[in-house]
């Protein structure tokens, strides 16, 4: 689609994201000299339509809800506007990823982070419920872990409810099912107690790895009316503090006079349980700080730029104060802490937890640095990373004529290979192993696969940056997992 330069005053810069609903763009306010991000909906969709969970009703219901809340943890709603027959949402630009991503990715939060990143929410959303707002769809895929700090912003305040307003009607269903209250499964009036028990759902996710209840939506349905959830503490593998199960259990209640009252008294219920005032920034200092030593970054895939380094921070040398087991001792430690730092430019500091798990599924770099690979979202930022990584992993650097200054001989596209990590990353890559990755593609997308393989080895000598672009053109992921598994075993 077209997208446009500018909306209001705002100047487009990027796109962030596109869906059902619209476009998300990066823009830029020249009047404070400030990044924005600028949440759009399709001209198609934006109607009189004032209907319960209609879109355009939605969108308004969200600029007008969280333009209403000024709090740290909560994304700041700017503006809301009209340009070209699109409405927009300016706000706050993040940087950061959601906690769902995290989980998603089997991060495992200590028993000390988890009531730090549950200060945090109750905070956001005590705020929120003070100034007559709930917000319920609480769930993680709505909650931002910063790059910058390690701070939570909760944000998507979509089909929140402001008290006294016909905004949203009280026996409309909303929400995510797996993180919706009885009441809203059933119509009754409902208030900001529904918060407390998407906050206790999430919890339970950051104990167990995994929501209390699950099935179709109305399986789901039944089981959260009328059946209690297993006991954190119960749970194989999850291995948590009994304590944390009566804690669970009054915030999942089915009743919303037998849940706690207020995020207030949640958030006491943890304090009291853990013996001591909450640190919340306990969970930054084992998942997210690093200790003192500096090191510098090698170069990205261009070797004529200067090394980069990350801005003064260092990431986790060691395994002191993470919350991941000592890496398996197959392991040479200058591996793994060369891995985070690589993987740390696209992810955060969060890329010590991810390597350290990774690293005990895995049994050699080329296997290591692919599945990091995969916590890359954006296509263009995971080519730099398998990139960077091939050079990292023994590629030595090439100027743009060849290796060490000389053209490239027939049917080799790759500079010599080093002997730090015993053999680069995926290999060279050369016309031999174009050519079967074009076999094996073509099992996928057809005779297309020639024209594929031409473009993604277009301008590069990454056989790992090669087998990312072609993976990308295969949507199944099922068919791109095997088709990575295929082009990874290739000599």
């Amino acid at each position: 689609m077209n997208h446009p330069k500018q909306l209001g005053k705002y100047q487009i810069t990027e796109v962030l994201g596109e869906g059902a609903m619209g476009v998300v763009y990066k823009g830029f306010d020249p009047d404070i000299q400030r990044t924005v991000a600028l949440k759009t909906i399709r001209t198609q969709l934006d109607t009189d339509d004032d209907s319960p969970g209609a879109p355009a009703s939605r969108f308004r219901n969200e600029a007008q809800a969280a333009g209403r809340l000024t709090h740290p943890g909560i994304v700041a709603v700017y503006d809301f506007g009209r340009d070209q027959h699109v409405a927009y949402i300016a706000m706050e630009f993040v940087e950061g990823r959601s906690l769902a991503s995290y989980l998603s990715a089997k991060v495992r939060f200590t028993d000390t982070d988890i009531p730090g990143i549950m200060s945090q929410l109750l905070d956001a959303l005590g705020h929120a419920h003070d100034k007559g707002v709930w917000h319920r769809d609480i769930k993680p895929a709505n909650i931002i872990m910063t790059t910058a700090g390690g701070r939570l912003k909760v944000a998507d305040f979509g089909i929140a409810r402001i008290e006294s307003t016909s905004l949203t009607q009280t026996h409309y269903m909303v929400g995510t099912p797996s993180h919706m209250a009885p009441e809203q499964f059933l119509g009754k009036p409902m208030d900001r107690r529904v918060d407390i028990y998407g906050a206790g759902v999430v919890l339970y996710q950051l104990l167990t790895g995994r929501a209390p209840f699950a099935g179709t939506t109305e399986a789901l349905m039944y089981k959260v009316v009328n059946e209690l959830p297993q006991p954190p503490s119960t749970i194989e593998g999850a291995d948590r503090p009994g304590w944390f199960d009566a804690i669970i259990a009054r915030a999942l209640a089915k009743r919303p006079d037998d849940r706690y009252a207020s995020a207030e008294e949640f958030k006491q219920a943890l304090t009291d349980a853990v013996g001591r005032g909450i640190d919340d920034t306990s969970w930054e200092k084992t998942v997210l700080l690093a200790p003192a030593r500096v090191r510098t970054v090698p170069p990205l895939a261009t070797p004529t730029q200067a090394p980069a380094s990350l801005s003064g921070a260092s990431l986790p040398g060691s395994t002191a104060g993470t919350t991941s087991a000592p890496p398996p001792s197959h392991w040479d430690r200058g591996q793994l802490n060369q891995a985070e730092m690589t993987l740390a430019r696209h992810v955060g500091p969060l890329a010590g937890v991810l390597v350290r798990r990774a690293a005990r599924e895995c049994s050699d770099i080329n296997e290591l640095y692919s599945k990091l690979a995969e916590q890359v979202t954006d296509p263009r930022a995971r080519d730099a990373f398998l990139g960077q990584a091939s050079l990292v992993a023994g590629i030595a650097p090439r100027t743009a004529g060849g290796t060490a200054g000389s053209p490239p001989t027939a049917g080799s596209r790759s500079g010599s290979v080093g002997s730090a990590a015993g053999t680069a990353i995926g290999g060279p890559l050369n016309d031999a192993v174009m050519d079967k990755a074009q076999a094996l593609l073509a099992q996928h997308v057809g005779p297309i696969a020639k024209v594929l393989v031409k473009r993604a080895a277009t301008g590069i000598d990454s056989r790992a940056v090669f087998f990312n672009r072609l993976a990308e053109v295969v949507t199944d992921p099922a068919a791109r997992t095997r088709l990575l598994a295929e082009l990874g075993k290739l000599p």
